[in-house]
């Protein structure tokens, strides 16, 4: 397997050089582009001294498979980070903490567009199993638009187990099922907490379900019976958001 693997987008590419600049190696520009987004790339390369070089657009079209804006870089492989990290950031976060877990979301354009919002949305962290899951590619990197180079992507072997770990630290664990009784708005999201969205069909599994404090619903007033998993968890996330920001206005 390569030691290198190849991003592309230009948000992607520029997360990398502002965050972790000794992980790219060398970047490709399509010939002809001199617009000021690429110009703020070739800053931070030369500030970060990475080689930089011109090639006809035809030659990224072959090397990647998607919309590269005509950037692709070539950096050290993606890390996923492990479970240890989760106490890491609890223990430093200066706040009330929100993470975000994923259920069996297996699509990395969901994948990286939950990582976004996740970054918008403030929260510390995106947790994922290590099976039946997407992970970290360029696909991801490309749609999170920077945020996966920000927000942290923790793989758990049993995230059941990981879910009851944290509740032991004092988090409350909300997940979000089409059956549930109470609605999203109706429940107190303001404390320390941990939103667990499930695949798209299936939603969460059993055990996911079971460690659960509590069950929230989106109310769906049209013909359809569910959203798409990103859609439905940038909405709560941003109700936690409204939440807090309530709570705070109020003290």
């Amino acid at each position: 397997m390569s030691q290198w693997e190849k991003i592309y987008g230009v948000h992607a590419v520029e997360a990398l050089l502002r965050h972790h600049p000794k992980r790219v190696k060398h970047i490709w520009l399509a010939e002809g582009r001199r617009d000021p987004r690429v110009q703020t790339l070739l800053a931070l390369a030369e500030q970060a001294r990475v080689a930089v070089d011109q090639v006809g657009r035809h030659e990224l079209d072959e090397w990647v498979e998607g919309v590269h804006q005509g950037v692709v870089a070539e950096v050290s492989p993606s890390q996923v980070w492990g479970e240890a990290m989760l106490e890491e950031l609890l223990d430093r976060s200066p706040g009330t903490p929100l993470l975000l877990a994923l259920d069996g979301v297996t699509d990395p354009h969901n994948l990286g567009a939950c990582l976004r919002t996740a970054d918008a949305a403030g929260a510390l962290a995106v947790i994922v199993p290590k099976d039946k899951s997407a992970t970290l590619n360029a696909t991801v990197r490309k749609v999170a638009c920077g945020a996966a180079e920000v927000v942290p992507l923790v793989a758990v072997t049993n995230l059941a187990r990981c879910l009851e770990k944290l509740q032991k630290r004092g988090l409350w664990v909300v997940g979000t099922a089409g059956e549930a009784e109470q609605e999203l708005y109706d429940q107190d999201l303001s404390g320390p907490l941990v939103v667990v969205m499930g695949a798209e069909g299936r939603g969460m599994r059993r055990l996911t379900r079971e460690h659960c404090d509590f069950l929230v619903k989106l109310p769906m007033a049209g013909s359809v019976s569910s959203l798409n998993v990103s859609v439905a968890t940038g909405i709560c996330l941003f109700e936690v958001v409204r939440q807090r920001r309530a709570a705070q206005r109020q003290a």
